[in-house]
């Protein structure tokens, strides 16, 4: 196919890990000079210098703002792209809209924070979640539908819309998220700082956290924690961390988790529910051993080591996947092999390619 193709990003946040995924994948497509792209949306609060010249300004701040989202349409079509791509959900509902003259894909991200994982398998007995979100699911259901393609970082996801939602299998596309190369900096020696980093709400599972480290013979007397991020759940984490003697600090929201995270030895994320977590993939990348549950994505983003997962909520199973990372005699071994897996499945210009593959793949049909 002749000529580069023209894309348009629409967002409607200006920060998040759908934020942070665009900017990546939009810098490594205008570095690689095989497409002319263009963001419309709010600033981003991080990265926005590598967009100058390729963004354009659009702000639709809730989704029954009709007007606002003709008027982010409007923009959109005006620039003349042959291909669309929403990266949130409000995005997605935007986007729908343009449908009739343009290619259009969606990334979904994630499902609301009340779907647990047991439904979010497809357990038959699974208690589900609420009727609001069930009408959310319901619509991203009917976008998924409609639009020419919907983008899954993870391939659970990806069986979770076709299962639970009935969006065909055609419409899905499986594409890794993307993160910034890093100085792989593996542990030096056995591991002993680990860090958290997440929103303090319940589905991140910290209390689990708390809980498995204060268990006797679980955490050395010469391990801490870093707690990075901030909610609703943080006066009763530092209750909780009071057991173990001030080895926990807490760092509440920062901008530097890259940096964060070469600074610690390992990473441990115990939510009950996730997709494709960037703070994973970015541990990965700096040489970080993990310890996780096995929800969502996680297992296939690590290889399937089954020994660095815990069911989720599961206090004492966690415990043992941490006394097994705080035991293991060669951890700089753990994280090489994590960081060669991230070079290979997250690297920007990896995401880059595959998404051009799909794009020049719909601009061979009509939309």
């Amino acid at each position: 196919m002749s000529g580069r193709p023209r894309v348009a990003y629409l967002l409607t946040q200006d920060s998040g890990g759908p934020v942070d995924v665009t900017v990546r994948l939009a810098r490594a497509l205008i570095a690689s000079g095989e497409a002319e792209v263009r963001v419309f949306g709010p600033v981003p609060r991080r990265g926005a210098d590598a967009l100058a010249g390729h963004h354009e300004p659009v702000e639709v701040g809730d989704k029954a703002d009709v007007r606002a989202a003709r008027r982010a349409r409007a923009a959109v079509r005006a620039w003349r792209p042959d291909v669309v791509h929403a990266q949130d959900r409000r995005a997605g509902l935007v986007g729908a809209g343009l449908r009739w003259r343009h290619r259009v894909v969606q990334t979904y991200h994630g499902v609301p924070d009340d779907v647990g994982e047991e439904w979010f398998r497809g357990a038959p007995r699974a208690a589900g979640p609420s009727a609001y979100t069930r009408t959310v699911l319901a619509a991203d259901a009917l976008v998924a539908r409609t639009l020419h393609r919907t983008v899954v970082p993870a391939r659970a996801m990806g069986r979770f819309l076709a299962t639970r939602l009935r969006v065909p299998g055609a419409r899905l596309t499986h594409i890794d998220n993307c993160v910034e190369p890093a100085h792989v900096l593996p542990p030096a020696g056995p591991v002993r700082r680990l860090v958290f980093v997440g929103l303090l709400v319940p589905r991140k599972g910290l209390a689990t956290l708390l809980a498995a480290l204060a268990l006797p013979g679980v955490m050395p007397a010469d391990a801490t924690l870093t707690v990075v991020g901030d909610g609703p759940e943080r006066a009763r984490a530092e209750r909780l961390a009071r057991a173990l003697g001030g080895r926990v600090t807490f760092l509440g929201f920062r901008s530097d988790v890259p940096d964060l995270l070469r600074h610690h030895d390992a990473l441990v994320l115990p939510s009950t529910m996730e997709q494709q977590p960037l703070v994973v993939a970015e541990a990965m990348a700096a040489g970080k051993p993990v310890v996780a549950t096995d929800t969502g994505g996680v297992a296939d983003m690590l290889g399937g080591a089954a020994d660095a997962l815990a069911a989720p909520g599961d206090v004492r199973a966690l415990a043992d996947r941490l006394r097994a990372v705080f035991a293991e005699p060669d951890p700089a071994r753990v994280g090489l092999r994590l960081a060669e897996r991230a070079r290979e499945r997250f690297a920007p210009h990896v995401c880059a390619r595959r998404h051009l593959a799909l794009y020049r793949e719909l601009m061979g049909r009509e939309p």
